[in-house]
Formats: C-alpha cells, sequence, structure tokens
C-alpha cells in the first residue's frame, strides 16, 4: 500500500469519527436519500439480512462462509469491527483493502455533505458505513450481501435493504435506552427488518419475543421457518477445535458438520445460519418437493468459518481467550461453553465493560468459573471506571479474589502472573479469559496478536 493510500485512509477514518462514533439518529429519511442520489446499489444484488442481541455477526459470518463454499461473490456487512473499519465491509470473507475503501469513500463523502447541509442532523458514523458497504457491494460487484443491523431492526439504517430472506438470532435484555426495556419491545423493534413476501429464520425465543415476531410475519405475509419446528440442532459432540454437529435444515439432516468454534450458541447459530442459506438459495419445500444443498459444500462452508473474538485462542501456555460477551445473555452462553469445553483447573478473567450495560449481571455469571478477577478499563469513553467496577466485583467475588489494573496491558499481565501462580506442573490447565466488551476484546487482541 502506497504513503498515499495510507495518507488517505486515515483521511477517511477521521471524517467518519468526526461525525460521532456512538451518535445514534434513528430516521431513515437520510440515508435513503443518500443511497437514492448514489443510485439505490442496495438494489443491485439480493440481500440476507440479520437481527437479534447475540449471535449475529458469528451467524452472518457463517452465512457467508457457506454461500462462498457454493461459489457466489460475498459481500458481508458487520459491526463493530475489531481492529479497522474496513472489517465492517468484507468481499468475500476478506475485509474490503484500502484502495477501494477510499476509493468509494471519496465517491460517497461529498453527495453526504451536500445532503448533511440541508438536514438538521447530518448522516452518522453508521449512516455512512452502511453506504460505504452498499456502494462497494454494487461495485465489486457481489452475488450477495450479508448484512446485520447495527441496533434494533425496524429504524436501522440497514432497513432499507427490505431483503427477501431475514434472520432473527436469539433475542435478550440490551440497548434498553433505544428499544425498550421489555423483551416483547425490544423484539417488535427488531422484528421491523421483516417485509412483505419475504422469508424469515428465526432462532428459537422467549415467549415474550415471539409473539411480535409472529404477529409482523402475518401483517406483512412473510413466511417464517422456526428453530426447534422446522430445523434445528439433533446433535453435537466437542471436538478438537470445535465441534461436530448433526443439523436438521429445512431440506434434509446434515450430518458430520465440523465447525471450529466453541459452544451450544455456536450450534444454534449453525442451524440458523443454514437454514439461511437454504431459504436463499430455494431448498426446503417447494412444489411438494424437498430439496437439499449439497452436503460437502455444507461442510466445506462450516469447515472454514470463523469468528474473530469469540472464544479465540490468542495465545498458549497459559491459555488465553478472547470474548466479546458484554451483556448477561451473551455471557451465559459464554460461561456454559467454557463449562462444558474447556478443562481448565485455574481461570483468571480480565474484564473491562461499558457503564451503561448490566455489568452486575456479567459478573455474577463468571463468578462460578473464574478464580480471580482482574478489573481495568478499554479504550471507550462508555468504559466504566476501574474502580467503580472493582467495588461492583468485590460485592460478587469478595475482596481477597479481585484485582483493580487501571492500564489493560498490565492487567492481562497480571492476570497472566496470576494465573500461572502456585503451578509446579505444565499450564494446560491453566487460562486467563479476557471480556466484557466488544472494545475491551479489540484493545487485547491488538496488543496480543502482534
Amino acid at each position: 500500500m502506497s504513503d498515499e493510500v495510507q495518507e488517505q485512509m486515515r483521511a477517511a477514518e477521521a471524517e467518519l469519527e468526526s461525525r460521532g462514533f456512538t451518535r445514534m439518529v434513528f430516521d431513515l429519511g437520510r440515508i435513503t436519500e443518500l443511497l437514492d442520489v448514489l443510485g439505490s446499489p442496495q438494489r443491485a444484488y439480493p440481500s440476507i439480512h440479520l437481527t437479534g442481541t447475540n449471535g449475529k455477526t458469528s451467524t452472518a459470518r457463517m452465512i457467508d462462509s457457506l454461500l462462498r463454499a457454493y461459489g457466489l461473490h460475498t459481500g458481508r456487512y458487520t459491526s463493530p469491527h475489531l481492529e479497522t473499519v474496513r472489517e465492517r465491509i468484507s468481499l468475500d470473507g476478506e475485509p474490503v483493502d484500502e484502495e477501494r475503501f477510499t476509493r468509494i469513500y471519496d465517491e460517497v463523502a461529498p453527495v453526504a455533505q451536500l445532503l448533511d447541509a440541508r438536514n438538521d442532523e447530518p448522516l452518522t458514523y453508521f449512516d455512512m458505513t452502511t453506504a460505504l458497504a452498499f456502494a462497494t457491494f454494487a461495485d465489486a460487484p457481489v452475488d450477495v450481501g450479508v448484512v446485520e443491523v447495527g441496533l434494533g431492526g425496524a429504524d436501522d439504517s440497514t432497513n432499507v435493504l427490505q431483503a427477501g430472506v431475514t434472520v432473527i438470532t436469539p433475542i435478550g435484555l440490551d440497548h434498553t435506552e433505544w428499544l425498550g426495556d421489555t423483551i416483547y419491545d425490544i423484539a417488535l423493534a427488531k422484528s421491523g427488518i421483516v417485509h412483505a413476501g419475504s422469508t424469515l429464520i428465526c432462532a428459537q425465543q422467549p415467549e415474550e419475543a415471539l409473539e411480535p415476531i409472529l404477529e409482523r410475519c402475518a401483517e406483512v405475509g412473510a413466511t417464517i421457518a422456526r428453530e426447534g419446528l422446522e430445523f434445528g440442532v439433533i446433535q453435537r459432540n466437542v471436538a478438537l477445535g470445535g465441534q461436530v454437529l448433526t443439523l436438521q435444515g429445512l431440506g434434509g439432516v446434515y450430518e458430520d458438520v465440523f465447525i471450529p468454534l466453541h459452544g451450544a450458541h455456536q450450534a444454534q447459530n449453525a442451524a440458523v445460519a443454514l437454514a439461511a442459506v437454504e431459504a436463499f438459495l430455494g431448498a426446503g419445500a417447494s412444489s411438494g418437493k424437498v430439496k437439499q444443498l449439497d452436503v460437502e459444500l455444507v461442510r466445506e462452508g462450516f469447515a472454514t468459518a470463523s469468528s474473530p473474538g469469540r472464544l479465540e485462542r490468542v495465545r498458549s501456555a497459559p491459555t488465553i481467550l478472547l470474548d466479546a460477551a458484554h451483556n448477561p445473555h451473551g455471557m451465559t452462553a459464554t460461561v456454559a461453553a467454557l463449562t462444558e469445553e474447556f478443562t481448565f483447573h485455574r481461570l483468571v478473567g480480565v474484564v473491562a465493560a461499558f457503564a451503561d450495560k448490566d455489568v452486575q449481571g456479567v459478573l455474577e455469571l463468571l463468578e462460578p468459573v473464574l478464580d480471580e478477577i482482574v478489573v481495568s478499563r478499554n479504550s471507550s469513553p462508555r468504559s466504566m471506571a476501574p474502580d467503580q467496577l472493582g467495588d461492583l466485583a468485590a460485592e460478587i467475588f469478595g475482596e481477597d479474589r479481585v484485582h483493580v489494573v487501571p492500564d489493560l496491558p498490565d492487567a492481562i499481565s497480571e492476570a497472566v502472573v496470576l494465573a500461572e501462580e502456585d503451578q509446579d506442573g505444565p499450564l494446560s490447565g491453566v487460562g486467563v479469559l479476557i471480556t466484557g466488551s466488544v472494545v475491551t476484546v479489540a484493545d487485547a487482541r491488538r496488543l496480543l496478536k502482534r
């Protein structure tokens, strides 16, 4: 990459961030106007659109991998990113390169600035990355877009898609300040991505969430396939580096499917991803006939799937795992996977979390599986103050098990030392878990993947 492109990339990132990285304005009018001027790039290809509380990114990555196994050119849009904004916009499984990113940005930015001048509120960071993704996919061009919502569904910038295949992963309480403080309200907002004539692939949901989802499908005439009825996980066995699954798809049973990811929640994500791809490719019941996907291609697609920052092993001896769980719903799945698939006899946690999350709920779930905990802060201004986090942790873990280390690199070093304490033999049963936020994982990943 030339110095000129590097400079252009830095300038584009700075301009994007000047829009307010976390500023939210729920108004589809501005993104619709921008895309109309750009020639409606989101209409140049069919899309699979995903929402839910947890599992969206992992499921999107599996869908992407399965579609590529079928020889399709894919565009994937997910958020947030771990290291670079380019991760949000992937072509054929790889982040878009700097040259293409800056070229598309230079086409979109002037139009956005003109629209900003005509509106009370400028386009948000997320509005812009959404438009950049859709324009990049049209430019490539891709055969299919795999698009994850940023927040909610009905009023999310990505909901201009009106996709033919939609996905709702498991719903729990999160972002209550924006979406409502009940499961019903959150599900109602998320079900807004379901449009007339579409097919919804729906993960197993709490009953309170299912009601508004079913009402939305009836209202717009959408077809719904539900986990546990039309598709699901028949069997899962822990394997070296992941798990082996038997999946019931819309079109039949798929046996001996290996995924290099840990936890029952990832098996559930795999079942949802498979059903979504079946629906997109026309598998399942059609005209009285049941059509199944090629089992070998399904196996190939899942075997190459990845999900950075989701129980991702970045070091050995001691094992260091990164996990982006940031709410009780997600942490429940993480703790279950840790208990079932790892044999740590000593595990130390490093936790840095956003102050506006249910941090107490997350810590209560971690307490039974951690021997000690090191609390710190991440690079986000939303990060809870270490002393405050330490006081909260002491109430749950007891003061003797809690260590407050404000600087994250020092906190990780402290956790490694604590994990290795009193170890006379090999370190195979010793581990460090770094968790609490996507930003925490991103910060740690930059330190540990060098």
